[in-house]
């Protein structure tokens, strides 16, 4: 005799917070789209217990110049596009992601310092290549972050790009620049619970709404401190569902960067032969980081190469069909 079995389900008394990237021409901006992300009401993918309205949306990594410390197979599956970032964001959004994360680098390509005047161009140069949302992240150098981003925040004033990153050191002026700009912030602490929510209590103290705040708890690569960098994550969005408000925001992860730093995707000589193949290696060393973290909560993945970024969209496609 057949025997029903009722799946228990949690109910819960918050949710993750909304928040539209990029503005259309119509909201003052000029992106083709914008992307929403968070709004989840359950634990990742869970669609029998809650609501999982938007699939986390993959970012494109794209340099203001080739990078110097890239691996060769990376450089090598973007090719030429590389020294251009106007060519690189339309490769970019030719693979279908959702959004463009813009790097600039300390140094421009002649080796100078580099300069508001330049960000200002080359931020201009690849919202005119791309219609999609654009993050702007600094080189992470305190003072050159001020000085960029805030040229960065007036040159796209009305686009709501997303600036970064702010830290707990350094994050008043990226704030400010953000508030008078009509700007959102990416908030970025070490690996702790109390540290994300302290921060954006922070920046939102500094009169930024909720809703122009998104989290990066920081993350490992496999097999550098995932889990734990997983863990974190997964105790921030169990405190957004149980009603924590200042831990409500959608989380920003960037597995592309994590992955490619470590040995085992930078390095192709001198090596255990069980490695394998160093491009194949590499590859799946972002892909497996990436899919570690989608499972965790995280709503924006950073990545970098596009083979990795096409074997992850075919994941969430996945995880997103009810």
């Amino acid at each position: 005799m057949p025997v029903t079995v009722e799946i228990p389900k949690d109910k819960y008394a918050g949710k993750v917070r909304e928040i539209v990237l990029g503005a259309t021409k119509e909201q003052g901006g000029t992106r083709a789209k914008t992307v929403t992300i968070g709004g989840e009401s359950t634990l990742p993918y869970l669609h029998f217990e809650g609501n999982v309205p938007h699939p986390p949306a993959i970012a494109v990594e794209v340099q203001d110049r080739k990078p110097g410390d890239w691996s060769p197979v990376l450089l090598d599956a973007w090719k030429e596009v590389a020294d251009d970032p106007v060519k690189w964001a339309k490769a970019a959004e030719a693979l279908g992601v959702d959004l463009i994360l813009l790097k600039l680098n300390a140094t421009q390509a002649d080796g100078s310092k580099n300069n508001a005047a330049n960000a200002r161009k080359v931020v201009r140069q690849v919202l005119q290549a791309t219609g999609l949302p654009l993050f702007v992240f600094g080189p992470g150098q305190a003072e050159l972050d001020n000085e960029l981003l805030v040229a960065v925040a007036e040159e796209a004033k009305g686009e709501r790009i997303v600036l970064g990153v702010c830290e707990d050191k350094n994050y008043r002026t990226i704030v400010a620049a953000a508030m008078a700009n009509d700007q959102l912030v990416d908030s970025r602490t070490p690996m702790d619970v109390n540290l994300a929510k302290q921060l954006v209590i922070l920046i939102h103290d500094m009169g930024l709404p909720l809703e122009r705040i998104v989290m990066d708890p920081t993350t490992g690569a496999l097999g550098y401190g995932i889990e734990y960098g997983y863990s974190v994550m997964e105790r921030l969005r169990l405190a957004a569902l149980q009603g924590d408000g200042m831990t409500q925001q959608p989380m920003l992860v960037t597995p592309g960067e994590e992955a490619w730093r470590v040995k085992e995707s930078k390095v192709g000589a001198d090596v255990p032969a069980m490695w394998g193949d160093w491009a194949e290696r590499a590859v799946y060393w972002e892909t497996v980081t990436a899919s570690a973290l989608v499972e965790s909560g995280a709503n924006v993945l950073v990545m970098r190469h596009p083979d990795a970024i096409k074997r992850v969209q075919m994941m969430v496609a996945g995880l997103m069909s009810k």
